[in-house]
């Protein structure tokens, strides 16, 4: 797992049950948003997230709609089990190296 995926699900865990539109998400992540919609796209396509446009006129709001994303209760429990995964892999790594970072003159 990308350290830029791992970060989205860290800022979309915060509170899982909490709608966030993208520009929201790249701010907890510190991403730009060109890589965090491919991302969300991802992890929508597998059932992770689930998305909606908000309902309202640009033209009188001066603003885009946003599209609001929020984590479905599966997907909090798999981004959970996945970001274990991915930490234990590194703290897994880390431990092979440490003896040869030790023995190296």
């Amino acid at each position: 797992m990308t350290l830029p995926t791992q970060l989205v699900l860290r800022a979309m865990l915060e509170d899982p049950a909490r709608e966030m539109y993208g520009l929201e998400i790249c701010a907890a992540a510190g991403l730009a948003s060109g890589t965090i919609h491919p991302i969300l796209a991802r992890f929508e396509g597998i059932g992770w997230l689930e998305s909606h446009w908000e309902d309202l006129d640009p033209s009188k709001e001066g603003r885009p709609r946003r599209r609001y994303y929020r984590l479905t209760p599966d997907g909090a429990e798999c981004a959970r089990l996945a970001l274990a995964q991915a930490h234990a892999k590194v703290a897994k790594l880390s431990s092979l190296r440490s003896p040869l970072a030790g023995g190296a003159a």
